[in-house]
């Protein structure tokens, strides 16, 4: 079971082709969005600046992704937040994916951004759980930049269905920079849910959890499943990702619950079995626990 696709998937990770900018001169523009930003830069190089944080310098073929609810300023220096662009004509191109031409001479930088966001009410996330910067330098990892460098010439010379290649290195450039920057930084994210890149037992774990949430699992019975003891695991997994393992088991059970209940018409009785609880009563009080309000009025919200 790939752990890291499928919270994607139920935590609705979906990305879209923020402002394509050329800048040259001196330039800055601000971004404020409420989703994750990526920016991937195609040419030249600028400065990642954000309040109270030291500039981090982006070079070509560097992706960035800056996390939700994170202003920043991508700026020709480390010391320019605010060489007077049109902040209206930048808010409209990160929403409509257009170019942009910003600074006080001819462009030599580009910068592709890509805008991400996620279903706020699923608590086990992968956005929410990153740094408020990922740096992927350029050479961090081959598929990264190849994706990069893809990106960089769809755009510069568009051909046919260049839309839906566009759409489908949104989602491939996320995984590549994720994959590029992760396998460094599991020791640094103990306690969060990336912890268990660090841990082959938690991670085993999970796996399971993931191939089978309806299975009636304890910690032992998990434990078993991987060969260890359920002392073993006991200690381990909390280490890991800051959690028991009953207590990801039922948040990730209501999480499935909850995207079912947003996507299908199943019945409540359907869903709940299919994460694991025989008792819709016991199913409701637990889903009503972690969203709030109860199953039927949840999917009635979800599609107003």
């Amino acid at each position: 079971m790939d752990v890291v696709s499928d919270v994607m998937h139920v935590s609705g990770v979906r990305g879209s082709l923020g402002a394509r900018m050329e800048a040259g001169g001196r330039w800055a523009v601000e971004i404020d969005e409420p989703g994750a930003a990526l920016h991937a830069v195609t040419a030249g190089s600028a400065w990642l600046i954000r309040p109270g944080q030291q500039p981090v310098r982006l070079a070509a073929g560097d992706v960035v992704l800056v996390g939700s609810r994170t202003p920043h300023v991508l700026a020709d220096s480390p010391d320019n937040e605010d060489a007077g662009c049109d902040r209206a004509a930048t808010a409209r191109a990160q929403r409509t994916g257009e170019a942009i031409r910003v600074g006080s001479e001819p462009g030599d930088v580009r910068v592709v951004t890509i805008l991400y966001d996620c279903d706020h009410t699923v608590r086990t996330q992968l956005l929410f759980a990153l740094p408020d910067v990922v740096h992927v330098p350029a050479g961090s990892g081959a598929e990264c930049d190849d994706t990069v460098r893809m990106l960089g010439r769809e755009l510069a010379h568009p051909q046919i269905a260049t839309t839906a290649v566009l759409n489908s290195l949104v989602d491939i450039m996320l995984v590549q920079l994720l994959r590029a920057w992760l396998p460094t930084q599991a020791a640094e994210h103990r306690g969060t849910w990336f912890g268990m890149l660090g841990d082959p037992v938690v991670r085993r774990a999970l796996e399971h959890i993931h191939a089978d949430p309806a299975k009636d699992w304890t910690t032992g019975t998990l434990a078993a499943s991987i060969a260890v003891s359920r002392a073993t695991l006991s200690r381990r997994f909390p280490a890991a990702i800051g959690q028991s393992p009953g207590s990801y088991l039922t948040q990730w059970r209501m999480d499935l619950a909850a995207a079912r209940l947003h996507t299908t018409d199943e019945p409540v009785e359907t869903i709940a079995a299919g994460v694991g609880y025989h008792s819709v009563p016991a199913f409701s009080r637990a889903f009503t626990r972690a969203h709030g309000t109860a199953p039927g009025r949840y999917r009635t919200a979800g599609r107003r």
